[in-house]
C-alpha cells in the first residue's frame, strides 16, 4: 500500500503520523513553556511606566492578552511538532527556525516591560515578524495544517508590531531605557 500524501486527509489521520506528532510535541511544547514563561515574568502592564505611555484607543484590555497568549503558545507547540514530524530533510532547518523564533518572541517582553526599549522591542518584534513569515513557509512545505495553526501567531504577533509602532510614535519623549539596571540614552 502506498503511503498517503502529505497534508491528505488520509495522511493526517494515519496513526503513524501522530506517533511522531506526540514525540516532538513532547520537545516543542517546554520550549514554548519556557518562551511563555519569560515573556509573563517580565510583563507588568500595572508598572507606572506602562501606566504613563500614549496608547492607542484600538489597544486591547490588558486581559485580552492573558486570554491569547495561551492560545497561541499552544498552537505553536502543536505547530512546530507537525512540522518537525513531517520535516524529513528540512528538520534541522525547521527546528533551528523555530528555535530562533522563541528566543525572539522571548526577547520582546523584557526588551518592553523591563527595559523599557520601546524602540528596541519594536526592532525585535521586526525580526519576529521575519521570522513568522520563515516558519510559514517551512511549516507549509512540511504539513499545511502546521502553518495554520502557526497563522494566527503570525497575525497576532503582526498586530503586536502595530501597536508597539504606535507607542513608540505616540511616546518620542520617552527616551531613557534601563538595561540591566543602568540608564542609557536610546536613539
Amino acid at each position: 500500500m502506498a503511503r498517503p500524501l502529505r497534508g491528505s486527509a488520509r495522511y493526517m489521520t494515519d496513526q503513524s503520523h501522530h506517533r511522531p506528532v506526540l514525540r516532538y510535541l513532547v520537545a516543542t511544547a517546554p520550549a514554548v513553556a519556557a518562551a511563555a514563561a519569560l515573556g509573563g515574568l517580565a510583563t507588568d502592564p500595572r508598572s507606572r511606566w506602562y501606566r504613563r505611555l500614549r496608547k492607542p484607543r484600538w489597544q486591547p484590555p490588558p486581559r485580552a492578552f492573558g486570554v491569547v497568549w495561551p492560545v497561541l503558545y499552544a498552537l505553536i507547540a502543536y505547530a512546530g511538532a507537525r512540522a518537525l514530524a513531517a520535516a524529513d530533510g528540512e528538520r534541522g532547518a525547521v527546528a533551528r527556525g523555530l528555535a530562533v523564533n522563541l528566543a525572539l518572541n522571548a526577547a520582546w517582553t523584557p526588551l518592553f516591560f523591563r527595559a523599557h526599549a520601546v524602540r528596541l522591542a519594536l526592532a525585535d518584534l521586526a525580526a519576529l515578524n521575519a521570522s513568522n513569515l520563515s516558519l510559514l513557509r517551512r511549516f507549509g512545505r512540511a504539513d499545511r495544517r502546521a502553518a495554520a495553526a502557526l497563522a494566527p501567531y503570525a497575525a497576532w504577533t503582526a498586530f503586536a508590531t502595530a501597536l508597539n509602532a504606535a507607542i513608540a510614535a505616540d511616546n518620542p519623549d520617552k527616551r531613557r531605557t534601563r538595561v540591566l539596571g543602568w540608564r542609557r540614552r536610546t536613539l
